[in-house]
């Protein structure tokens, strides 16, 4: 811990409220957070899914089986392993199993259509991979890997169906509801293999400091995706440091809705949880009303979200009608958490809902406000996890650190920061000066060491040489009652070079907003070059799986 930074009186509080130390995590293989608590609770309930329990001596089984599996495959030390499936007990034993045959995982979106796809396996150069053989209310979840299954270096496919482990009863039903598994041409049936393949005596070795146990591939949400190789301490230690910062324990009951594949899912909804001995609630897709159903009928106690699931909620005609008060806490990352929606959320629910910031580069959580009394700040990320140091350094000098108040780009280091950008020295050496990773992120620190992210550096928008960040004009935005969601860019300008642009999703049952009124409000809030000169509404904003606006495409030509 940074005992001399302006955060620390804070972080010690913090960790004072959740029982914990300061204390680095003993580096160990990211498979301990199934492997310990099967061996200490062997019977507790690990995975909910559908109405169907697996304790944790069954994940570890399976994982287990799965390795072993890996093993007859030819899969080797270091070699990758793609996974391209949604929530499911599938995901969580394909992941461990990957782990515990020192292979890397490379997790992939399962709506990724085939050229996203194809592109991410011949990047990392996966030879396995698990997939979905359905087809779904007539869509074909193996679709994708099917047509690029010969342009890449895949030598086996593994598949299964979302009803494989699904109760006896659900798993017959499962065709009314348009769920068909369909056998696919030289692939290899995962129970089938999973069956025939005997448990690891032990787990393969590994280095956790120094071997990647996940290839990360960033959001792309401002260009091409980079896979971040992030060892097995790196997630190891961030899943150690979330499930005592919530706190969680055995008793604890953690909603997994976030998508696996994500880096924010998978630590903070599935490996925190794992670590506590917690019981984890899949859930493959996010809808509102399934959500608040399964919250009240499994006594959820802690939530992970994004911004638009909160927004969901709020906004939901239905939220009074369900009793979401087991939920205790509640972290929103992805994207900024706009602070009207915080407090409706709160006032809601009850629960103790904050803001967090982390990168898929950083495992991913570096961030995060106190949960302690008063410990919250309005548009603030918080402060830095314990063994995490951050600053904020000048952007056109990078080695130049800032004085508080000041804003630039914000620099972190610690032991969830990856090792690196795989297959990409260059972008690698661009994203690290002397130690610290630059996040991309503009920042500010108050004197409290508490930071505040203004937005990303590519995003930033010039008007007559006046920097305007969209996420200040967006929190204008969400303060407007007949506004549901916002999103700003820049968009070309003769005279200014650039003007602020929003787009605009309106609120159900709300006096109509109209461009006029929006521009008048924003003019009442902010200065003249901040106020959006062009409002287009839309019906949705295009966002990735875990709610951050995907800002290119609404600069894409077509987009107005």
């Amino acid at each position: 811990m940074q005992e001399d930074r302006p955060w620390s009186r804070v972080q010690l509080q913090e960790l004072a409220r959740a029982g914990a130390t300061g204390a680095a995590p003993e580096p160990k293989p990211l498979h301990a957070l199934v492997s310990e608590p099967a061996k200490r609770s062997p019977a507790a309930v690990c995975l909910h899914y559908q109405g169907r329990d697996f304790p944790y001596s069954e994940v570890d089984e399976v994982s287990s089986r799965f390795a072993s599996a890996l093993a007859g495959l030819g899969v080797k030390r270091g070699d990758r392993v793609a996974i391209f499936l949604p929530n499911t007990p599938q995901f969580v034993f394909s992941f461990f199993g990957t782990l515990k045959a020192a292979a890397v995982v490379v997790a992939n979106n399962p709506l990724y259509k085939e050229r996203e796809l194809e592109r991410q396996l011949s990047d990392s150069g996966a030879e396995v991979i698990v997939a979905s053989s359905d087809v779904v209310k007539g869509a074909d979840l193996y679709d994708s890997v099917g047509r690029c299954r010969k342009k890449t270096s895949l030598r086996h496919v593994v598949t299964t169906s979302v009803a494989d482990y699904l109760p006896s009863l659900k798993r017959r039903l499962a065709p009314l509801g348009g769920v068909r598994s369909v056998k696919r041409e030289d692939t290899v049936d995962f129970r089938s293999l999973v069956a025939s393949s005997p448990p690891l005596r032990s787990s393969a070795s590994v280095d956790p400091v120094q071997d990647t146990a996940v290839l990360q591939y960033t959001g792309g949400t401002t260009g091409v995706s980079k896979g971040a190789m992030l060892t097995h301490y790196n997630l190891y230690c961030n899943a150690v440091r979330t499930a005592r910062y919530l706190p969680l324990t055995e008793g604890d009951v953690a909603l997994a809705v976030l998508p696996l594949f994500h880096i924010y899912g998978l630590t903070a909804a599935l490996n925190a949880p794992l670590y506590a001995g917690s019981r984890v609630v899949l859930l493959p897709s996010f809808h509102v009303n399934e959500v608040m159903k399964t919250i009240q009928k499994q006594r959820v106690t802690s939530f992970c979200g994004v911004p638009a699931m909160y927004i969901a909620v709020n906004s939901s005609p239905k939220a009074r009608g369900f009793d979401l008060r087991s939920v205790k806490v509640c972290v929103s990352g992805g994207s900024a958490l706009p602070q009207a929606v915080r407090r409706r959320f709160i006032e809601l629910t009850g629960a103790r809902l904050v803001e967090g910031y982390g990168l898929s580069e950083t495992s991913p959580i570096t961030h995060c406000n106190p949960l302690t009394e008063g410990g919250v700040r309005d548009g603030s990320i918080g402060i830095p996890f314990p063994e995490t140091d951050a600053t904020v350094v000048d952007i056109g000098d990078p080695g130049k650190a800032l004085e508080a108040g000041s804003t630039g780009e914000l620099a972190v280091r610690g032991p969830q920061v990856m090792k690196g950008y795989w297959n990409n020295p260059d972008e690698t050496a661009r994203a690290f000066r002397d130690g610290w990773f630059l996040t991309g992120d503009i920042a500010r620190m108050d004197g409290d060491g508490y930071f505040y992210i203004v937005d990303r550096k590519k995003d930033m928008i010039n008007v007559g040489g006046f920097n305007v960040y969209p996420r200040e004009v967006e929190e204008v935005l969400f303060e407007h009652p007949g506004i549901q969601d916002a999103g700003v860019v820049g968009a070309p300008d003769e005279f200014s070079g650039e003007v602020v642009k929003a787009f605009v999703v309106r609120k159900a049952g709300a006096p109509l907003a109209t461009e006029d009124e929006i521009e008048r409000f924003c003019a009442e809030r902010l200065v003249k070059y901040k106020v959006p000169k062009k409002v287009e509404f839309v019906q949705e904003l295009p966002k990735t799986l875990v709610g951050k606006v995907l800002r290119r495409r609404l600069r894409e030509p077509g987009s107005e």
